[in-house]
């Protein structure tokens, strides 16, 4: 999540939110969270658990189509 945040901080390009799942249930069911963290990139690219660094950016370069 901080990673996501600092991203946004930086580039507008990049929007970062953070939900309570038990708070949001509705929005929790839309992204099939069953563990946290859950990122959601472009809604179409998840992953569960905390991400090194590497991994996260890798996640994010896929979601707009570029290699890594």
């Amino acid at each position: 999540m901080r990673l996501a945040h600092q991203m946004a901080m930086e580039s507008p390009l990049v929007k970062a939110d953070v939900i309570e799942s038990y708070e949001f249930p509705e929005l929790a069911n839309k992204y099939r969270v069953f563990g946290v963290p859950r990122t959601v990139i472009n809604e179409d690219t998840h992953m569960e658990g905390a991400l090194p660094e590497h991994m996260l950016m890798a996640y994010v370069m896929e979601a707009v189509g570029k290699s890594v």
